[in-house]
């Protein structure tokens, strides 16, 4: 066989093979290979996530852990085996309890083909909810005391190098994290104010602003802030809106916030719309600037109340309805609930919160053919 014949026949086969594998699906894990993680950075200059302009990202938290950190190839791999395609963006957290930065995780997920997302808790152990500040709490955090923490967590952030989102105590205008504006004094009016400010939300941004500004003191422009809240203010008052909290958009990349259908067998069911549609208008007419995504979203699975599947196809189809929403995380977990006393003085089974996409089989093939639609992305589109 001559040489040119042979070359040009090799030629042709593998652009068959190539054709044959991206043909299955171009969204899908099974062309992991697509995406290589930048090595030459440093020539072109800092990578940047990029908005997309058609469809947005599709990602994942995956149960890492009580301390939502245990991350492991393992997990991932198989929660995109599990719903049929790769995930853009992989959640996990970094409680400040720590005293340290996730680097062998930011690492993990991005030699895998995605890019981090970072909740980072101003939370001290052992992590538990309900309980008020403790020593990392917005006041000191604002009046300076935790600067040292924050600039070796920036350094380590800017050795990463690599798109690093972080979403800053998230859920604020919840009442459960001790980061939430109900312990820093609530509807207390800030004097002289008209508009009036209140403390609570005032003390919030106080320390959100801090820790950016001493991030980006530390040379980490890789890192892309998420503003994090929670799509309903509990408790719903004035004082607890979402427009009092928000730092500016000098402060802000993506506005992020939670969607949750029902959680807990004593929750109400709700349809998936209204839980996203005025929360979204409410924030786009706040800053109409800034790129939306669900940081995170779920529901639990209670037949008793309502489907589930149904739901997860209702979330599907509702979210391309809003044009800046370009990211959604869904919030992949199983835990057990704590048993509680009935007023009657009957004892009552706290049950469990199942969110896992494969809860049931109707949940499943309603999330995998939700995913697996074109729309969304699979894998981060970079620019410099």
């Amino acid at each position: 066989m001559k040489r040119g014949i042979a070359i040009l026949i090799v030629v042709v086969v593998a652009m068959l093979a190539l054709w044959a594998v991206a043909s299955i699906d171009r969204y899908s894990i099974s062309v992991r290979w697509y995406w290589q993680p930048s090595t030459t950075a440093a020539k072109t200059g800092p990578e940047k996530l990029l908005v997309p302009e058609e469809g947005a990202y599709t990602g994942a938290f995956v149960d890492f852990g009580d301390t939502e950190d245990d991350v492991t190839v393992e997990n991932i791999e198989g929660f995109e085996k599990l719903v049929g395609k790769q995930q853009a963006i992989i959640a996990s957290s970094s409680y400040w309890g720590e005293q340290s930065f996730p680097t062998a995780n930011v690492e993990l997920i991005w030699r895998h083909g995605s890019v981090p997302l970072l909740y980072w808790s101003p939370w001290d152990r052992p992590y538990d909810e309900d309980q008020g500040p403790d020593k990392f709490s917005l006041s000191n955090i604002a009046a300076g005391k935790w600067d040292a923490y924050i600039d070796h967590w920036g350094d380590a952030a800017k050795a990463f190098g690599h798109p690093l989102m972080v979403s800053f105590a998230n859920e604020m205008n919840g009442e459960w994290f001790p980061w939430s504006g109900m312990f820093y004094g609530r509807d207390k009016q800030v004097p002289n104010t008209n508009p009036p400010r209140y403390v609570g939300p005032e003390t919030f941004k106080a320390a959100y602003r801090r820790v950016v500004d001493r991030v980006r003191a530390r040379g980490a422009t890789n890192v892309i802030w998420v503003f994090h809240f929670m799509n309903y203010s509990m408790p719903q008052e004035e004082w607890n809106l979402i427009k009092y909290y928000y730092p500016g958009p000098k402060y802000v990349d993506w506005l992020g916030m939670s969607v949750y259908g029902q959680q807990y067998v004593e929750d109400n069911w709700s349809s998936f719309e209204p839980l996203l549609d005025w929360p979204y208008t409410e924030i786009t007419e706040l800053d109409p600037t800034k790129p939306v995504m669900l940081a995170e979203w779920g529901i639990g699975e209670f037949p008793q109340f309502g489907s589930k599947s149904d739901f997860i196809k209702e979330a599907f189809k509702t979210m391309r309805k809003y044009p800046k929403l370009k990211a959604a995380i869904y919030w992949n977990e199983r835990w057990q609930n704590e048993p509680s006393t009935n007023p009657d003085g009957t004892y009552q089974d706290g049950g469990y919160s199942n969110l896992r996409v494969n809860s049931s089989p109707e949940a499943l093939a309603a999330y995998r053919k939700g995913v697996g639609e074109r729309y969304w992305i699979g894998r981060p589109v970079l620019g410099h």
